[in-house]
């Protein structure tokens, strides 16, 4: 059994990721900002008041938990607002970047002390954040964080290959979520299934990779 902790566990893919997880028997931490009817019938471990652009939030989060080790650790949170260039929300765009890019960052410093050689770090990050994929333009705030979520990626994939940690970088599709307003041509369940088939699959030698949850190995 696997003590694994998710952010943004209470909807969408975290929700899924969870349920997932609960049926393999693991431990799983359900971590969000409150809770959900739908999360709290998993009957997991659920930490609310949890939110990844406030330190002293996640401070609070790791005091809760005690002596608990992490095996792995999936950084879900993230929100998406899309403007055009004609009517850019620079509220908007930082307000990304704090959730989607240094977010994870703050998540992982303060429960890196929990993971131990052989532990897992996966960033759900998004093909929006690659620079080579983008055909399209706007959504500035989305494409630029997940970029900036991708680079904080490697960068502690390459920080913490020494303390045998591995870290992914995934992309879970175009997922009908309340993110998305119900739209795109993967259910969240299944979305779910395909990263957590690449997070299986990760190890050192790949740790730092860039994936597209049905196996693709995406540009940057």
């Amino acid at each position: 059994m696997a003590n694994i902790l998710i952010t943004g566990a209470n909807r969408g893919i975290g929700l899924e990721l969870a349920r997932l997880l609960n049926e393999r028997d693991d431990h799983v931490v359900a971590a969000c900002r409150s809770s959900s009817p739908e999360l709290d019938a998993l009957g997991v471990q659920v930490e609310t008041g949890v939110e990844v652009s406030d330190s002293a939030s996640l401070e609070r989060l790791n005091e809760r938990l005690g002596d608990l080790a992490l095996d792995l650790l999936i950084n879900n949170a993230g929100i998406l607002a899309r403007t055009s260039l004609d009517a850019l929300d620079f509220q908007s765009i930082e307000r990304q970047f704090q959730v989607n890019a240094i977010g994870p960052l703050r998540v992982v410093t303060a429960l890196k002390h929990r993971l131990g050689a052989g532990a897992k770090i996966a960033i759900v990050s998004s093909r929006m954040g690659s620079l080579a994929d983008n055909s399209s333009g706007g959504s500035y705030g989305y494409r630029m964080s997940k970029a900036a979520a991708n680079m904080a990626g490697v960068s502690l994939a390459h920080d913490l290959r020494p303390a045998g940690i591995a870290v992914a970088l995934l992309h879970p599709g175009w997922v009908q979520t309340e993110m998305t307003g119900g739209r795109g041509d993967t259910q969240a369940k299944d979305a779910a299934r395909g990263l957590l088939a690449r997070i299986d699959e990760l190890s050192l030698e790949t740790s730092g990779g860039f994936w597209h949850q049905n196996g693709e190995r995406l540009p940057w």
